[in-house]
């Protein structure tokens, strides 16, 4: 059985504060951690059997005071979670999340459920949905 090779970078905005991120594909989750602390490179084989598939990316225990606000509430230092060289197979696929992944969450329990564009950070605990297809090449070939 052939796989489809992914990997993804994860980068913390500020190290000391305690961001958790979990990376699933479908049902499997291929990375858990409760304080992101530096750059972690996450990689993980998939069956390249036809079929469609979901990527997710979950922020977890944002709080308020990691956000700080001056007194016009507007935000003067965030920490937030970088997710980038997004790859399967070795092809940079940043733009292709960009322009397809959806970005749920509720501003931290402050504000409505919401669905928004993803653009590369996630600063509010939600999830980020990718869903593609294998084989990959061929998904590639239809999203580019």
């Amino acid at each position: 059985m052939s796989t489809t090779k992914f990997s993804v970078t994860i980068a913390p905005s500020d190290p000391a504060v305690p961001l958790g991120m979990e990376v699933w594909i479908d049902s499997d989750k291929i990375f858990n951690k409760d304080h992101v602390s530096q750059t972690e490179t996450v990689k993980h084989d998939l069956s390249d059997q036809a079929g469609e598939h979901v990527l997710r990316f979950v922020l977890k225990n944002k709080l308020r005071k990691h956000t700080q606000l001056d007194a016009d509430k507007n935000i003067i230092k965030d920490a937030r979670i970088r997710i980038d060289d997004i790859t399967f197979e070795d092809i940079n696929v940043n733009q292709l999340v960009i322009d397809h992944a959806e970005y749920q969450h509720n501003f931290n329990g402050h504000g409505t459920d919401t669905t928004e564009k993803f653009y590369g950070e996630m600063g509010c605990n939600g999830t980020v949905t990718l869903k593609f297809s294998t084989p990959i090449y061929l998904w590639l070939l239809e999203k580019m």
